[in-house]
C-alpha cells in the first residue's frame, strides 16, 4: 500500500499543484495543500481502500485543504480566492477554460511560472524540477551532476528569495514567455532526461515521465513555434523511438551500434523528422535543434556503419562551439573514429 501510495501522490502531485497555484497565485500555499491533503490519503487509504479515482480525491482533498488555508488568512484576496475554489468544488471542470489562459495547460502555466526572471536560470529549473514535477534532491543532484546539498541549498535559497521578495506567482504574460522559454525548454528536456535514470524509489515508471515532457514539448510546438521549440520537440521524440530497442531481458543496456532498429518506432520518427525539417527553416543554431539533426542522422541509417558520420562530425563540431563539454567532445572523437573525417568544409548549422 505504501508504495502504491507513493506513486500515486507522484503521479498526480505535479497537475494538482499546477491547479492549486493557479487559484492561490501562492506556491507556498499550495505546496502546503497538496502535503495535507497526501498526509490524509496515507491515513484514510490503507483503511479505507484505494479511492476508485485516486487523482481526482487527491484533488479534491487539495483544494478542501487550501480552503481551510485561505480562511485563516481572512483576507479581501483569500476571500476572493476563496469563492474560485468553492466553485470549482461543484463544477466537472474548473470555472475559468483553458483557452482563456495564454499558455493553454495549468502545468505549463506553472514552469512558466516557477521560471521568474528574479530567479537565475539554475534556481529556475530546480525549484520547478522539485515542485512541480516531484523529483527528490537525489535525482536533481544526478541531473546536474552535483551534491544532493549544493540542490538542496539552491532551492531553499529560491524559496527564500521568493518570500523575501514577494514575488507573486502570477501566470505570465504572453510578452514574457519567450523571455522565459530558455528555462522552460531546459525544464522540459530535464524531465525526460529523467525518465532514463528514475528513479531511487522506482515510485512512478520511467515511460511516464517520457509521456509528460513530450506532451509538453508538444503544446510548446503550438503555443511558441521556434526553431529550439521545434528542435526540442523532435529530440525527444527521436531518443523515444528507440526507447524499446535500448535493453532487454538479459541486458539492462544495449548500445545504438548494438540495437535492433527494426524495433524502433516508425510513427515517432516520422513525426520527429516532420518537427526537425521545421526546425531547419529557421537560419539561427540551437542546442536542441543540433542535437536532433543528430539524432535524425541516426535514426535514418540503417545500420551503424552506413551512418553518415561525416555530418554528424561536423554537427558536434558545431555543437562544441556552442556549448563546450566533456561529453559533447567525446561524441565528437567518437563520430572522428567511425569515418568522419571531412574531405572538404561544409557548412555548419
Amino acid at each position: 500500500m505504501k508504495d502504491c501510495l507513493a506513486r500515486i501522490f507522484r503521479a498526480e502531485s505535479g497537475q494538482v499543484l499546477a491547479s492549486l497555484a493557479c487559484f492561490s497565485r501562492d506556491l507556498q500555499l499550495a505546496e502546503d495543500a497538496l502535503q495535507d491533503a497526501s498526509e490524509q490519503g496515507s491515513k484514510k487509504w490503507p483503511e479505507h481502500g484505494v479511492p476508485e479515482n485516486p487523482s481526482a480525491w487527491l484533488h479534491l482533498e487539495a483544494k478542501r485543504k487550501l480552503i481551510d488555508k485561505l480562511r485563516q488568512q481572512h483576507t479581501q484576496q483569500s476571500q476572493q480566492k476563496l469563492q474560485l475554489i468553492e466553485q470549482s468544488l461543484y463544477m466537472q471542470s474548473d470555472s475559468t477554460a483553458e483557452t482563456d489562459y495564454e499558455v493553454p495547460d495549468e502545468r505549463l502555466r506553472l514552469i512558466f511560472t516557477c521560471c521568474h526572471p528574479a530567479l537565475n536560470e539554475v534556481a529556475q529549473v530546480v525549484l520547478t524540477l522539485r515542485t512541480l514535477c516531484g523529483l527528490d534532491v537525489r535525482e536533481i543532484a544526478r541531473a546536474y551532476l552535483t551534491s544532493e546539498t549544493t540542490i538542496g541549498q539552491r532551492i531553499t535559497r529560491a524559496k527564500k528569495k521568493i518570500r523575501d521578495a514577494g514575488i507573486s506567482y502570477e501566470v505570465a504574460k504572453a510578452e514574457q514567455l519567450r523571455f522565459r522559454l530558455p528555462s522552460v525548454l531546459k525544464v522540459i528536456y530535464l524531465i525526460y532526461n529523467e525518465s532514463y535514470s528514475a528513479f531511487e524509489g522506482q515510485t512512478l515508471t520511467r515511460q511516464d515521465l517520457a509521456n509528460e515532457a513530450i506532451r509538453l514539448s508538444l503544446l510548446m510546438v503550438k503555443l511558441i513555434p521556434t526553431s529550439e521549440v521545434f528542435g526540442l520537440a523532435a529530440l525527444m521524440l527521436f531518443h523515444d523511438a528507440r526507447r524499446s530497442s535500448r535493453s532487454s531481458l538479459t541486458d539492462p543496456y544495449i548500445p545504438l551500434e548494438q540495437q535492433n532498429r527494426n524495433l524502433w518506432d516508425q510513427a515517432k520518427i516520422e513525426q520527429a523528422n516532420a518537427f526537425i525539417h521545421q526546425a531547419l527553416k529557421y537560419q539561427e543554431r540551437g542546442s536542441y535543434k543540433i542535437q536532433a539533426a543528430i539524432s535524425a542522422l541516426h535514426s535514418g541509417a540503417k545500420s551503424w556503419c552506413a551512418t553518415d558520420w561525416p555530418q554528424i562530425q561536423l554537427l558536434y563540431m558545431s555543437l562544441l562551439q556552442l556549448h563546450p563539454s566533456p561529453v559533447v567532445a567525446l561524441n565528437l572523437a567518437i563520430a572522428m573514429a567511425n569515418g568522419g573525417q571531412l574531405s572538404k568544409p561544409m557548412k555548419m548549422l
